[in-house]
């Protein structure tokens, strides 16, 4: 989206669901993997302000290379469904700032667990032909296949009727489950086993950790 907020929604939707066409649900990214990136979005000035961010690792020891902020005048208010758009063009920013892009991008949010199955991590992957996976801390739509166990490393489909849309994800024991899907050019089945490789501890996996930290400026050498 560009230019001024217009408040077609309608039209937004009818975006989302071309866009949706374009993604790839097959693995994309090179192996193995050399570099890894986290994307997040907080707000500033009372939402007036979107502020990206953009955390690069190697994918071996998983060190931080770079790190980066971007931040640009929030484009439209919070519209559930729509979140890509408010939220795309800081992203983009933040991106482009990072010495090189990455093998494959971790982005906090869905990828195709949406209801026109164009999540920001979707949306995000369309937009740069970056594989990507959503990471996101809760359902936006659809339901477990099954009761998942509290074990680490525990998976069950998310459906949306007979439709997998994702994964409900057990990354860490005691702790609610994340909801990982894939965003573009990375497999469906492929999703989990990603998130997990790169996860130490935490709930969150390393790449989204670090850039919600620097998103929310929890983060204290966060700029």
């Amino acid at each position: 989206m560009s230019g001024r907020w217009d408040g077609d929604t309608a039209a937004l939707r009818a975006q989302q669901a071309g866009l949706a066409g374009d993604v790839v649900l097959r693995d994309g990214f090179p192996t193995p993997l050399r570099t890894i990136a986290g994307f997040d979005v907080g707000f500033e000035d009372d939402g007036a302000t979107t502020r990206a961010a953009a955390v690069l690792l190697d994918a071996d020891t998983m060190a931080v290379i770079d790190q980066q902020v971007a931040r640009r005048p929030t484009a439209m208010p919070y519209i559930p469904g729509l979140l890509s758009f408010r939220e795309l063009p800081a992203l983009l920013d933040a991106l482009a700032r990072l010495p090189h892009a990455p093998d494959l991008a971790f982005i906090d949010g869905h990828g195709i667990a949406h209801p026109r199955r164009l999540g920001i991590a979707a949306h995000f992957g369309v937009a740069t032909g970056l594989p990507a996976i959503g990471v996101a801390k809760k359902i936006l739509v659809g339901a477990p296949r099954m009761a998942l166990h509290d074990m680490r490393g525990a998976f069950t489909p998310l459906r949306d009727g007979a439709t997998q849309i994702g994964w409900l994800l057990r990354s860490k024991p005691g702790c609610l489950p994340l909801v990982v899907s894939p965003g573009h050019r990375v497999a469906m089945a492929s999703a989990p086993e990603l998130v997990m490789r790169f996860t130490r501890g935490y709930r969150l996996p390393e790449p989204t950790r670090l850039a919600d930290r620097l998103a929310s400026r929890r983060d204290p050498d966060a700029p």
